[in-house]
């Protein structure tokens, strides 16, 4: 039993978390962040690497739903925390450490738990119960040395496009295939073949640009997925890798709590989504100096804001990989602007408009004359329009890069 204990503890210590926002509660969600690093606890990318469960605010109905899912599907031992204020942030990490101790309990949650999740006919099958992931191949990820928000997602190359974008399917005879070891998915397009175990689909027919028949696959980005946006639901359908339509909605974000404090200070979003294009592009000191200076304004402290931002312009500036890696992604003229309503500090691709934002981060923190901007964000009903052409693991980047409306039940708050 001495061993058993050293062994979890041992254990906890490594803990992985899967923090899910509700739209609005992005105080709860930094907090929970910050409190992760100061723990040496890491974020979980998947269901299947989790052992807590983060919930930050309290989720409205399809929401709620999906946060169901996603617990279903992870692995014991398991803890759920509903976290709703970011005072409760570190009273409830402490419960659930606690609580991974705590054998008998998860002895229960085997026995009373159901042996394989049900799945909702209506699901979208995309992903895992919301979390569309885009391709990204999470089992070569070393996080085991990665500091949160320092993480390495590999940009271009951290995207498994194995499974569409190279397949050769000329001399396939999808009516004879035995698809089985694709984990039974839905090869409905091919022959009329039935839904298979596990209720996940997989690519149908549809025409490309020469009149031929081409694989199509419906895959989904979000809601719940690392560095992006709160309650956003991308529907892509992909030839190969790239995305020929796309369709955006919003989840609820306004549960019994309410969807949070409204929209977060300007400099404080422009720093996450910052450290959210660093992380994903795989520009770890970069992204750690955005989360700092993102915390440090939080917090009020100016002099730790300012060297965090003057850190963030010098690495941002000479950083050749960064430039290599976000070049060429999402470049918009001036036809563009004008064609989608956007605000002029979208011109540019990725690089343009990271160096654009990170400027504005700069002159607030006091490191140099405020640089003028324009109040207008990019309103998500646009991004289909803008995705559509891109390559899957360019998709991410992206949105990334661009400068979102708020949420529509935070700016319903944060207009009232």
């Amino acid at each position: 039993m001495g061993l058993s204990g050293a062994l979890a503890r041992l254990a906890v210590r490594a803990t992985r978390v899967l923090v899910v926002e509700v739209p609005g509660h992005w105080a709860t969600r930094m907090e929970v962040e910050h409190q992760l690093l100061r723990r040496g606890w890491r974020p979980a990318w998947t269901p299947a690497d989790a052992d807590v469960l983060a919930v930050c605010g309290v989720p409205g109905p399809e929401l709620s739903e999906l946060v169901d899912r996603l617990w279903e599907q992870m692995p014991g031992p398991r803890v759920r925390a509903d976290i709703t204020s970011p005072g409760t942030v570190g009273s409830a990490l402490d419960a659930a450490a606690a609580l991974l101790l705590d054998t008998p309990h998860h002895r229960t949650d085997a026995q009373e738990r159901a042996q394989e999740p049900e799945i909702p006919e209506d699901a979208d099958h995309g992903g895992h119960g919301g979390m569309g992931h885009g391709g990204m191949d999470h089992g070569e990820m070393d996080h085991g040395e990665m500091d949160h928000g320092e993480m390495d997602h590999g940009g271009h190359g951290g995207m498994d496009h194995s499974g569409h974008g190279g397949m050769d399917h000329g001399g396939m005879d999808h009516g004879e295939m035995d698809h089985g070891g694709h984990g039974g998915m839905d090869h409905s397009g091919h022959g009329g073949m039935d839904m298979a175990p596990g209720g996940i689909a997989l690519a149908g027919g549809g025409e490309d640009r020469d009149g031929l028949e081409m694989d199509v696959l419906h895959l989904p980005l979000g809601p719940v997925l690392p560095f992006w946006p709160a309650g956003l639901v991308l529907r892509c359908s992909l030839q190969g890798d790239v995305v020929v339509d796309a369709e955006a909605s919003v989840v609820d974000g306004a549960g019994a709590g309410g969807p949070g404090p409204g929209p977060a200070p300007a400099a404080v979003v422009w720093c996450d989504q910052v450290m959210a294009l660093l992380a994903l592009a795989g520009v770890e000191d970069a992204a750690a100096c955005a989360r700092r200076a993102r915390d440090a304004l939080l917090c009020g402290d100016e002099d730790a804001a300012r060297a965090a931002a003057e850190r963030l312009h010098r690495t941002i500036r000479r950083s050749r990989l960064l430039r290599w890696s976000l070049r060429g992604v999402l470049p918009l003229d001036p036809s563009d602007l004008e064609q989608h309503g956007l605000p002029r500090r979208c011109l540019g691709d990725a690089h343009d408009r990271l160096l654009a934002r990170v400027e504005r981060i700069r002159a607030e923190a006091g490191g140099a004359e405020p640089v003028p901007v324009e109040d207008a964000a990019v309103p998500w009903a646009v991004l289909p329009e803008l995705v559509t052409g891109l390559e899957l693991g360019s998709v991410r980047l992206a949105v990334a890069s661009l400068d979102l409306d708020p949420h529509p039940a935070v700016q319903a708050v944060g207009h009232g």
